[in-house]
């Protein structure tokens, strides 16, 4: 059985659905209700998604479409970038799809950026729907609509707000990750529970055995959960133009780390290691206690997420997010905790606020 929340826009009107499924079974009508039967579609995904789910997927869509292509690129952060969406533009042109088209983004976060983005510009924006394979789509990256690609050694640089016209979430794929793509996921639902519900936290914590066992039914549960949450914070600020930026708890740090180690940590390992620091500056504000901060440490250990980053320069991490595009006016803008499950965001984290709080995560 379906579960599905439904993403509306600011006036209240149904934009999409989030479809949460144990199999592929359902994607076919999904489809068809969107109108595909007379269509071209092209999957869009890399080459470790296209080896496990690249043809199962081409089958499903070419009952539902006039015709199905499949664009696959190399794996890896490395390639979600202006030259594989130049790649992806030309594979679209010689295969004359128009704006009535559809593209499928069958992959991770960086299949799902990279799909989206090309989405958005191609004849200056067709159709796309996400098929998120890992946890970390699954509960973050395929919602909302915001899609890029890097630019250099600056992550998701160059990007549009570009929403998808359904998100079809398979629990099952979740059995093919390795541990640390499915510790990557936690490190942004963790994050859920932090920003927007305590006894989500609380549940996530009890529950922490049956999640790393993935356990179908208790995933279930804890996907709903954070999509209910990142679903209601889009609904509330699709541009981000406000309470958007409170996903982006643990990111200003997180994302200078991912940066200095030359994307080769996980994108929620940095993240993590971001919430920890972020948590250690509230507790020195007197926000929340010492104890919380040392209980999240112990949480992301329990999970399999490091509290821990070496090899880094905090003054070079300090620097580096003054390069981050959530710069606003020469300030940065950094998310809090006034208490757990309650974060604000912040201009006035000073240059010794952070250096105390990589002081926590750093080795």
């Amino acid at each position: 059985m379906s579960d599905c929340l439904i993403v509306h826009d600011t006036e209240r009107k149904p934009l999409y659905q989030i479809v949460i499924e144990e199999s592929f079974s359902q994607l076919k009508p999904r489809l068809l209700e969107l109108g595909t039967s007379s269509i071209k579609l092209c999957i869009v995904t890399d080459s470790n998604v296209a080896g496990l789910y690249g043809e199962e997927i081409r089958e499903i869509l070419t009952g539902c479409s006039a015709r199905t292509e499949m664009f696959v690129f190399p794996a890896g952060e490395e390639n979600k970038n202006l030259n594989t969406v130049r790649e992806l533009y030309e594979f679209l042109i010689r295969h004359h799809f128009d704006r009535t088209d559809m593209l499928v983004a069958l992959g991770g976060g960086v299949t799902g950026d990279l799909c989206g983005f090309a989405a958005a510009t191609y004849l200056r924006g067709i159709s796309f729907v996400q098929i998120p394979t890992t946890l970390l789509s699954q509960v973050d990256s395929s919602i909302g609509g915001k899609t890029g690609v890097d630019f250099d050694a600056y992550k998701n640089m160059v990007g549009a707000f570009h929403m998808p016209r359904l998100v079809y979430t398979n629990l099952a794929t979740l059995q093919t990750l390795d541990q640390d793509q499915f510790s990557s996921g936690m490190g942004e639902i963790i994050k859920h529970g932090l920003i927007k519900n305590q006894e989500y936290y609380r549940w996530l914590c009890r529950n922490a055995s049956a999640i790393e066992a993935r356990d179908l039914k208790v995933c279930r549960e804890m996907i709903w959960e954070s999509n209910r949450i990142k679903r209601d914070v889009v609904e509330n600020d699709p541009k981000e133009l406000g309470e958007r930026a409170l996903l982006n708890f643990g990111h200003t740090l997180g994302h200078a780390i991912e940066k200095l180690k030359d994307f080769t940590m996980l994108h929620g390992h940095c993240v993590a290691i971001g919430c920890l620091a972020a948590c250690r500056i509230s507790a020195l504000r007197g926000m929340i206690s010492v104890r919380e901060v040392e209980e999240l440490s112990r949480v992301l250990q329990i999970f399999h997420l490091p509290a821990k980053t070496e090899g880094l320069d905090p003054e070079e991490i300090i620097q580096a997010t003054k390069h981050d595009k959530k710069m606003e006016q020469g300030l940065i803008k950094f998310i809090l905790l006034s208490e757990i499950g309650n974060a604000y965001v912040d201009r006035t984290v000073t240059e010794e606020e952070m250096r105390q709080g990589l002081e926590a995560v750093s080795l």
